[in-house]
């Protein structure tokens, strides 16, 4: 399934690695991975949570 999709890492991750995860948009789910173990396990969410979660991290 991860082949298939499109995955985008935040603007602010640098190119240097670290903790960063990224992010596809697998229509109906929003799926959220580590970006240094890209074959691993992910997480789903709904987009009404996702929206949420991100409209949270602004906001702190």
């Amino acid at each position: 399934m991860s082949s298939e999709l499109v995955w985008f890492k935040s603007s602010h991750s640098g190119d240097e690695g670290g903790n960063c995860v990224e992010v596809a948009d697998a229509t109906s789910t929003v799926l959220v991975r580590d970006s240094k173990d890209t074959s691993g396990p992910h997480l789903t969410f709904s987009p009404a949570a996702w929206e949420a979660f991100v409209e949270f991290a602004r906001s702190v």
